[in-house]
C-alpha cells in the first residue's frame, strides 16, 4: 500500500538519524519507524488504510516535528519574505498564512513552504525537512544583505502536531478549555496563540490531507503532554495516531504535492499545476523573469492527475506511455486511494496530452496498466 521512493528504506539504527520529541510515543503506540528526512519516524501504527480513514471520518495525528521553522524579525522581515516567495505576502494580514514557493533564479521549486504573519515585523516560514538547510541558507543569505532583519532557525526547539480530520478541531477545542473558542473560530489559514492541555501553542487551520484540521507548533517539552491529551480527548471517536504513509495517500488523493517526488528544482511552479500561487503582477521576487517566459510560452509539460483503470499500481519513477506505446512521461506519485477505491497517480505529461479522458499507459515493471488522465483532486472533502 505504500508509495516506493519517498523515504530511505536504509536501517534505523543509524547513528546519524535524529529523533523527534515524540519519539516515546511513537515506540509506545506501536509505531513502525523508518527513516525520513534524518529522522526516525512512524510509516504506520496499526496499517496505513485503518490511519488513512480515521483522518477521513474522525481525526489522525501526525508528528511533523521534522519540519523547518525559521523566523525572521524586523522591519524589513516582510520585504524579504517576499522577495523570496512566488505568493503576495504583502496581501497577508497578522494571523494569517499562505502556501506558496521559493524558487530559484531560472524559476524552478527550491521548495514549497507556508508562510505565516504573526506580525509586520515578525515571520514564520516552514519548509519540508529535506529542504531544512537549503532553505534555512537561502533565506539567510538574504537576510544578510538586508538592513533591518534578523534570522533564526527555530527548528530543533519546536514541535509541531498535525490534528487532521473532520472531528479534530472540536476535540482539540476541548482540550484547549477556555480558549476552545479561540480554537473553534479560527478561518482556514488563520493562526493564533493559545493554550492547548496547559502548555502555550500557537494553532493553525492548515494541513496536508484534504481534510479540516490544525497544524500545531509548541516548545519540545510540551509535545508529549499535548499528544497524549489529545488521544485521549479523541478516545471513542475514532481518533489515532497516524504515520507517514496514511500521510502520502491522504495528500495524493487530495492532489498535493510532494517535495522530492512531484516538484524540484527540475520542475516549475506553472507545469506543475502551482500557477495559482504565482503572483507575476508582484514588482519583483526571485525567478519571475523566467515564470514569466514560461507563462507567456506556455509549458511543454504540465503535471497531471490519472487513474489506472488495468490492471496495476503506479508508483513513482514509472514510465508513463502513449497509447502507441511510445515513453511520454514519468509517474511522479502513485498509490491505491483507499477513500476513492481506485489506484491513481500524478505524473508529469507532454501539454498537447494532458486534457481530461487522455488515454495512457503506465509501464509497471514491464507490465502495462491502462490510464487515463481525470480532473483533480481525486477526493474533495464534503462541505459542511
Amino acid at each position: 500500500m505504500l508509495t516506493r521512493g519517498w523515504y530511505d528504506s536504509g536501517p534505523v539504527s543509524e547513528p546519524k538519524l535524529s529523533r523527534t520529541p515524540l519519539f516515546d510515543c511513537h515506540v509506545a503506540a506501536g509505531g513502525r519507524l523508518v527513516p525520513f528526512a534524518g529522522y526516525q519516524l512512524p510509516v504506520q501504527y496499526t496499517g496505513v488504510v485503518d490511519e488513512h480513514r480515521a483522518v477521513r471520518t474522525a481525526a489522525g495525528m501526525f508528528d511533523v516535528s521534522h519540519m523547518g521553522e525559521l523566523l525572521l524579525t524586523g522591519e524589513t522581515a516582510g520585504a524579504v519574505v517576499d522577495g523570496l516567495i512566488t505568493n503576495d505576502a504583502k496581501k497577508l494580514v497578522d494571523g494569517q498564512a499562505q502556501y506558496t514557493c521559493a524558487c530559484n533564479d531560472t524559476g524552478t521549486i527550491l521548495d514549497d513552504l507556508i508562510v505565516y504573519r504573526h506580525a509586520r515585523d515578525r515571520w514564520l516560514v516552514v519548509c519540508n525537512a529535506s529542504n531544512r538547510a537549503k532553505i534555512a541558507a537561502h533565506f539567510s543569505a538574504a537576510v544578510a544583505t538586508a538592513n533591518g532583519c534578523d534570522f533564526a532557525d527555530l527548528s530543533d526547539e519546536t514541535a509541531l502536531i498535525a490534528f487532521q480530520g473532520p472531528k479534530a478541531v472540536a476535540i482539540a477545542a476541548r482540550v484547549a478549555g477556555k480558549g476552545g473558542a479561540e480554537i473553534s473560530n479560527l478561518g482556514s489559514f488563520r493562526f493564533r496563540e493559545t493554550f492547548l492541555a496547559g502548555a502555550p501553542v500557537t494553532a493553525a487551520r492548515t494541513g496536508y490531507t484534504g481534510e479540516d484540521g490544525l497544524e500545531i507548533f509548541c516548545k519540545n517539552g510540551d509535545a508529549k503532554a499535548i499528544w497524549n491529551a489529545l488521544l485521549e480527548a479523541g478516545q471513542g471517536e475514532g481518533v489515532m495516531p497516524a504515520g507517514l504513509g496514511a500521510r502520502d495517500t491522504l495528500r495524493l488523493e487530495a492532489r498535493l504535492s510532494l517535495y522530492g517526488n512531484d516538484i524540484d528544482e527540475t520542475t516549475n511552479p506553472i507545469e506543475a499545476g502551482l500557477g495559482w500561487c504565482v503572483k507575476l503582477d508582484k514588482p519583483s521576487f526571485l525567478g519571475k523573469e523566467a515564470l514569466v517566459r514560461v507563462k507567456q510560452q506556455g509549458p511543454s509539460r504540465k503535471l497531471v492527475g490519472f487513474e489506472v483503470t488495468g490492471r496495476g499500481i503506479a508508483r513513482h519513477g514509472y514510465p508513463l506511455l502513449s497509447p502507441s506505446g511510445a515513453v511520454v512521461g514519468q509517474c511522479t506519485s502513485g498509490s491505491p486511494g483507499p477513500t476513492v477505491g481506485k489506484n491513481i497517480g500524478l505524473g508529469y505529461l507532454p501539454a498537447n496530452m494532458t486534457e481530461i479522458g487522455q488515454e495512457l499507459v503506465v509501464d509497471c515493471r514491464g507490465r502495462q496498466a491502462a490510464a487515463v488522465v481525470v480532473k483533480t483532486p481525486f477526493y474533495k472533502r464534503p462541505s459542511v
